[in-house]
């Protein structure tokens, strides 16, 4: 029994919808442990496209149980919306296949409008927040004055919590000159969908031990990439939660021995959306190429991506500070039209040569890349799925990458669809 982590070894959008549904196959559960509905998983399955935000990818699979783990904010609201999605395209959600931890943070209105509120007001500094609530919630959390599923079990604890935190969020609205929010109004909202939420609370880290004692294969599924985490990512330009595999421990209530293979979902370029340094970005007709031919629109905001090289320096990196031990490689087929094709191999800052990007953001703004430089292909790889059938130039950019890196590929997926995946090594496999 092998218990795997699924991790975005870029600024996210990598392709981790598909790998993790390509992988339920496999495992019996599938958690998803940080993050909120800011982050979005296309699955295209038999022509029918999935637009996941807060579900677990696992879902749109029969026999599976899906988990929303405490390391997870949960708008209320958006993921009810979200379970009436699926099941009008034939998915059926319900408490034997989905499960919310009780002690999950609660996105509410007033954190939406708190969210919307700072970036207008930054101007030039903004962040490029997905404006869905996600980081005055995690503030909330860490604050120690959110609202968890949990507490929608009791009517008089509830309007206790909620004064707590309205009594913090209603002045600073006051200071804004904002309308305050009230109480008995939000309080009745919540009541409202509290059954249709609390029939899937469960304690998280004692489902996972029980399945973990039937040598159940879990499935630990991440949002976002690895340089948005908090922590390691190009901060301020980060999310609010931690994103690198170490989190799928604390947010899901399991120790780390649970672990065991880290699996990091590469695009064979680099997508960045929003605002922060970009080391590789092609703001030229390649960088327009890459974004039509590879569709690069967010599943959740619809916003446009930037393009750029493959960062190897970065990808480098984060392989290091997750402890990834395969790559999953995606998208190669996007580079099917270019004549040649560049892996970023260094860097330069202020005439010095570095094999790392550094942490202050005024030095990343200042980083230049250097490139090694490969023939393209020039035909089609779209959907193929054996290793053979791969252009010969294909076959060398991508051991080029896997011997710079320092991790061996496990995966290449070569398009949208499912089973459009050529296997080099199963991450359950022994």
């Amino acid at each position: 029994m092998r218990n795997v982590v699924v991790v975005g070894s870029q600024w996210g959008d990598e392709g981790k919808g598909k790998i993790v549904d390509w992988l339920s196959s496999e495992a019996d559960i599938v958690v998803r442990f940080q993050g909120g509905h800011n982050a979005g998983h296309t699955l295209v399955i038999d022509g029918i496209t999935y637009k996941l935000r807060l579900l677990p990818s696992g879902i749109v699979r029969k026999n599976k149980i899906s988990i929303i783990g405490n390391g997870v904010v949960v708008d209320p609201w958006a993921l009810l919306d979200e379970i009436k999605e699926v099941e009008s395209k034939g998915v059926n959600v319900d408490e034997n296949n989905l499960i919310i931890s009780e002690s999950a943070s609660l996105i509410l209105p007033f954190h939406k409008e708190m969210d919307e509120i700072r970036e207008d007001a930054a101007g030039k500094a903004k962040i490029g927040t997905t404006r869905r609530g996600i980081g005055p919630a995690y503030e909330d959390k860490v604050g120690r004055r959110s609202i968890r599923v949990m507490d929608l079990v009791s009517e008089k604890n509830l309007g206790h919590r909620l004064e707590n935190v309205l009594a913090h969020h209603n002045a600073i609205r006051k200071g804004l000159g904002k309308n305050i929010f009230k109480k008995d109004q939000l309080k009745k909202d919540l009541l409202k969908i509290a059954p249709e939420i609390l029939k899937f609370s469960k304690p998280v880290w004692k489902k996972l031990d029980e399945y973990k004692s039937k040598h159940k294969k879990i499935l630990f599924e991440g949002a976002q990439g690895i340089l948005l985490d908090v922590d390691h990512g190009t901060y301020p330009f980060v999310t609010s939660s931690n994103t690198v595999a170490s989190s799928a421990a604390t947010g899901s209530g399991c120790g780390p021995n649970t672990i065991n293979y880290v699996l990091g979902i590469t695009k064979a370029y680099t997508t960045r959306v929003g605002e922060g340094p970009f080391p590789t970005e092609l703001k030229d007709k390649i960088g327009e190429l890459l974004g039509v031919r590879g569709k690069e629109f967010g599943t959740v905001t619809s916003r446009k991506r930037r393009c750029g090289w493959f960062d190897g320096v970065l990808v480098r990196q984060s392989i290091k500070i997750s402890g990834i031990n395969g790559i999953a490689l995606t998208k190669l087929d996007v580079l099917d039209e270019l004549n040649e094709i560049k892996i970023c191999v260094k860097y330069e800052i202020n005439g010095k040569e570095i094999d790392y990007l550094p942490a202050a953001v005024d030095d990343q703004l200042k980083v230049k890349p250097f490139y090694k430089t490969f023939s393209g292909w020039k035909t089609s790889t779209k959907g193929i799925r054996n290793l053979e059938d791969l252009p010969n130039n294909a076959k060398i950019y991508i051991h080029a990458i896997e011997d710079f890196i320092g991790a061996k590929i496990a995966s290449i997926s070569t398009s949208p669809e499912r089973e459009d995946t050529i296997l080099l090594k199963n991450p359950f496999g022994n």
